[in-house]
């Protein structure tokens, strides 16, 4: 019985020790864990577009009865398109042409004779962004000519986003050390070395703009755009 009371005594003391030792370990882990700091660093870039996206478009009404009549008259209109590219310095092998398409609008009165309409797009990728938004806004000579043209839209881009990405990167990661060396100092504690990154999302943004997005933006409305890349970093504190 005796024997008995020694050998509980001990199976209890062995797991205070351990407990104890689980306690403290559990109590590092925590302190070391709350013994950091998480702030988001970001860097904004103004750059100019460098690439412009014109599609343009031009339909003609036509009688039900007389389709074939309206197919000749869309390519006449062609015709007139390209020619204008050509007398405005715009090389006409890099005009992407869509096939005619051909809608029935929806007609209230059943009596009204019934028509088609019949649309065809152009599509034009250039580096001159500003002789193309020029021609854009000023197609009044294809008007002249008859042909029903209008400007569809007009996409500007940025082509060096991969290689502007890198720097920027550079310069939110330290945006984000002099946040934390910031917030540091005022607890009386010292950044030490970076424990993790992550890289948010790029957004291209209109200038001034403040419409981000988790998954990223691009705008394409305006030629002068600013680029924002935002990093989040935890840094050790000593």
């Amino acid at each position: 019985m005796k024997n008995e009371h020694i050998l509980w005594a001990i199976i209890l003391g062995l797991s205070i020790i351990i407990s104890a030792g689980i306690g403290s370990y559990t109590f590092y882990q925590v302190k070391s864990l709350e013994n950091t700091l998480s702030v988001t660093g970001s860097a904004r870039i103004r750059v100019t577009s460098d690439i412009v996206r014109w599609v343009g478009v031009f339909s003609r009404n036509v009688p039900e009865d007389s389709l074939s009549k309206g197919y000749q008259q869309i390519s006449r209109d062609l015709s007139k398109v390209l020619e204008f590219y050509k007398e405005n310095g715009i090389d006409t092998k890099d005009v992407m042409i869509s096939p005619v398409s051909v809608e029935k609008p929806w007609i209230y009165n059943r009596e009204a004779p019934r028509e088609y309409i019949l649309r065809q797009t152009v599509e034009l990728q250039s580096k001159e962004v500003e002789k193309i938004t020029s021609l854009a806004k000023n197609f009044q000579g294809l008007l002249d000519r008859g042909v029903l043209f209008s400007t569809e839209s007009l996409e500007y881009y940025y082509s060096k986003l991969p290689e502007l990405r890198v720097s920027l990167l550079t310069e939110a990661m330290n945006d984000a050390k002099a946040r934390a060396e910031r917030i540091a100092q005022s607890t009386g504690q010292r950044v030490g070395r970076l424990k993790s990154a992550s890289m948010g999302v790029v957004q291209v943004l209109a200038p001034n703009s403040t419409e981000v997005s988790d998954y990223g933006t691009y705008d394409t409305t305006t030629i002068e755009k600013e680029i924002m890349v935002a990093v989040r970093a935890v840094f050790i504190l000593k």
